[in-house]
């Protein structure tokens, strides 16, 4: 069976406090900030997809009856999520967030060739950086 799926166009973390959030995946790891609205979402570009950073107090809440009907939604606790990066970037991608004051966990060399590195954002979510030969992905998009 074909799939018609392309590939995934956004990925949704969580955080409480978007403050720190958006500081977070701003300042530290560089993406650029699309939109925030309020106390429930930051959304930033992520080389041809999007992460969205949601406030899993406020998703949870029925849309206005004047708002757009995404339904509630939302989770609790940490998420994860992977980062694409070159092979030639994922140290100095160790290096900056190093120099940031974030603790690299693991750096994992995978069988198949390819490496990731897994650290934490402010809320607690695991993200990596990795490789995509990890999976069988060819390094340019």
């Amino acid at each position: 069976m074909n799939s018609m799926l392309e590939g995934m166009l956004e990925t949704a973390l969580y955080a409480r406090d978007l403050d720190e959030a958006e500081a977070f995946y701003e300042d530290v790891l560089g993406l650029e900030k699309i939109t925030r609205a309020g106390n429930r979402h930051v959304f930033f570009r992520c080389g041809p997809g999007v992460l969205l950073i949601f406030n899993p107090e406020e998703t949870v809440k029925p849309p206005a009856p004047d708002a757009l009907q995404v339904p509630p939604h939302g989770t609790s606790g940490q998420g994860h999520a992977c980062f694409r990066v070159s092979g030639r970037n994922v140290d100095a991608m160790a290096e900056r967030l190093t120099a940031a004051g974030v603790t690299i966990e693991s750096t994992v060399r995978w069988p198949n060739g390819g490496r990731s590195i897994y650290f934490r954002d402010p809320a607690g979510n695991s993200l990596e950086c990795a490789e995509p030969k990890i999976w069988g992905i060819e390094q340019d998009i």
